[in-house]
This record gives C-alpha cells, sequence and structure tokens, in this order.
C-alpha cells in the first residue's frame, strides 16, 4: 500500500471514531432518522476532504486533535449533498459507494431529512469544539457557509445544463461550486486551525482550487471508463443524463490532457510553500491516476 492510501486509511479510521461519537448508534430522536444518517456517513469511501484537512493541518504543524471535529464536519456536509443529490427530483441514483443510496433504503422524506440533520450538525460540530478559539470557529464557520452555498449553486447550475451544449468554461463553473468549493475549503481549513501565514494560506487556496478541478476532470473520467462494480456507483450515468463532463466538452483524450496539465499546476504551486509538501503532492499524484 503507498503511502498516500495508507494516509486515507488513517484519517477513515480517525474520522469515522470521531462520527461515531458525534452521531452514535443509540441517542435520542427517531432511530430511523439516525440509521439513515449513520447508512451514509458510514458507508465506506476515501474520505478524500477530511483527508485535506488533515494533510494540511499536518503540513502547517497543527496536532490531530485540533483538526479531527472540522474533518467530520466536512464528512457530514459532503454526505449530506450525495444524500440530496442522489434523489429522484435530483441525479435519481439507486447506488451509492457500492450499496442502496439513502432514500431506496430509508425512503425519500427521511433521506432528505437525514440530509437536513447532518448539514446543520457540521456548522454545530464547529461551533462547540472547545480545543479551538472562538475566531478560529467563526472563521471556519463562515467558510463552509460559503462553500455549502456554493454547492447548491453548482448543483442548480449542473441541473440547468443537462441536455445542453456546455462550454469548457461552463463545465468548469458548475464544478467549481458544485465539487471544487468543499475540496478548496477543506483544504484552507486546515491551513486556518494551523494559524499559517497569509502567503502560505495564499498558496494553499490556489493549490486547492487546482486540486478541485483535478477531483472533477478525473471523475469525469472515470465516469466514461470504469465499471459500475469498480465505482461503487452507476457509471455512464452522466452521459445518459446528458451532464455537463469534460470527456463531453474535450474528449476523453483532451480531459486526460487537460488532467495532466491541471496536476502539473497544482505541484508547481506546492513548491513555492516553505514547508514539507510531500503529502499534498502525493494527495495531487493520487486524484491524477485514480482507478475509482
Amino acid at each position: 500500500m503507498s503511502e498516500t492510501k495508507e494516509f486515507f486509511s488513517e484519517v477513515s479510521r480517525l474520522v469515522e471514531a470521531h462520527l461515531d461519537w458525534l452521531i452514535p448508534a443509540e441517542g435520542p430522536g427517531p432511530s430511523s432518522l439516525r440509521n439513515a444518517m449513520r447508512w451514509s456517513l458510514f458507508a465506506g469511501g476515501k474520505h478524500f476532504r477530511p483527508a485535506l484537512v488533515i494533510a494540511v493541518g499536518r503540513t502547517f504543524g497543527a496536532a490531530d486533535d485540533l483538526l479531527v471535529r472540522t474533518a467530520a464536519a466536512v464528512e457530514m456536509i459532503h454526505t449530506y449533498s450525495l444524500i440530496h443529490d442522489d434523489l429522484p427530483s435530483m441525479d435519481d441514483d439507486d447506488l451509492r459507494r457500492g450499496r442502496e443510496t439513502c432514500h431506496k433504503r430509508f425512503g425519500e422524506a427521511t433521506a432528505i431529512l437525514a440530509g437536513d440533520a447532518l448539514q446543520v450538525l457540521s456548522f454545530q460540530a464547529i461551533a462547540e469544539d472547545e480545543l479551538l478559539d472562538v475566531e478560529t470557529r467563526i472563521s471556519l464557520i463562515s467558510g463552509l457557509s460559503r462553500a455549502a452555498t456554493k454547492m447548491v449553486v453548482g448543483q442548480q447550475l449542473d441541473l440547468e445544463a443537462e441536455g445542453q451544449v456546455i462550454s469548457t468554461k461552463g463545465v468548469e463553473d458548475i464544478h467549481v461550486n458544485k465539487t471544487g468549493a468543499l475540496i478548496a475549503f477543506s483544504a484552507t481549513a486546515g491551513a486556518v486551525i494551523a494559524r499559517t501565514s497569509r502567503t502560505s494560506l495564499t498558496k494553499i487556496d490556489d493549490f486547492a482550487a487546482r486540486l478541485g478541478l483535478l477531483f472533477q476532470v478525473t471523475d469525469d473520467l472515470l465516469d466514461v471508463t470504469q465499471t459500475t462494480e469498480k465505482l461503487g456507483k452507476t457509471a455512464g450515468k452522466d452521459i445518459a443524463a446528458g451532464k455537463a463532463t469534460y470527456p463531453m466538452s474535450l474528449g476523453i483524450d483532451g480531459a486526460r490532457e487537460f488532467a495532466g496539465a491541471v496536476y502539473d499546476d497544482a505541484v508547481a504551486i506546492l513548491k513555492e510553500i516553505d514547508a514539507d509538501t510531500d503529502l499534498l503532492a502525493g494527495i495531487a499524484r493520487f486524484l491524477l491516476t485514480r482507478e475509482s
């Protein structure tokens, strides 16, 4: 197992343990809602966004106990977005991370409420993290709010673009919001918690923007080059739905070339940071070469 994959496995264990503490299997409220939330939260996955929080934080010297609550909050809000994205009124998907989507398992109404609950709990988790000072918590909540809003904007743009001929710039406008915003926040959050310099924070912002773009390009490529079994979600769904994607705009070879250029930009930015950024470079490389 590569060092990057080992890191993702470590983060998964760390974040899932904290999520289990934040949303335990037993507790107040309807068990149906709690079970639906946990069904989607603990469905596996690489925990890419929480890993970014931890990776950037460690890069600038922050301890894991200062980072893990925000990392868990990011996973909660990401999971909310997946639950709602899979709904019949949105992308109407039956499979997520290799098993039934939340609405197929628990019904549409409960799935909507599970997503709603996870969204607000993500903000509560950061607000109540007493290991962070108030100023840092406010900064994180503000940043997460902006990212969450951009996710919704991106989803609306995505829906409106279905079946339309969209330029490459139009595709980027969709995904810098729908996908890129939370990825960018995740990286920035680690730097904020570590109290890095303004110069380094700006570089991390630039790196995170490239990383979000790289994630989406490779995700689009996987949709048209991999099987449902490999992906754990329905392959070819984007093309069937007439979604605006990079392979549709650039062709498969063009999208691959574009991904390589974005990766090169991301790595070049890391070289300008006065810290050991090998872990972050490894994450970028993982995105470029991933197969699921």
